[in-house]
């Protein structure tokens, strides 16, 4: 029983790291341009914000600072307020960060 059971873990060790060593990860990360770091954080900024709020947001901007993009709304002319936020980590896509300022 004992022979089976490392049997069974080796053999699944063996497809994690077969996983890890296929697994893709462009020169250029991920998110490799400000339209894709945009579309990934509306796509988390809708079910937080709503759908109605995030179209009057438009457009968005996105820039690149230290492997990290800063993805936020704009506001109407002369509207005061503040608009949705977030960190994309250009590597991997992972969210680092959401908010809305004031």
């Amino acid at each position: 029983m004992k022979t089976v059971s490392l049997v069974a873990l080796l053999a699944s060790l063996g497809s994690v790291s077969l996983y890890a060593q296929t697994s893709v990860e462009p020169q250029a990360g991920l998110v490799p341009t400000a339209e894709t770091a945009i579309a990934i954080a509306v796509a988390v900024f809708k079910p937080i914000y709503g759908a109605e709020s995030i179209a009057s947001q438009q457009p968005f901007h996105a820039t690149l600072r230290a492997g990290v993009w800063h993805v936020s709304g704009s506001l109407p002319a002369g509207m005061r307020g503040g608009t949705a936020q977030a960190e994309v980590n250009r590597k991997d896509g992972r969210i680092l960060r959401v908010w809305h300022s004031k």
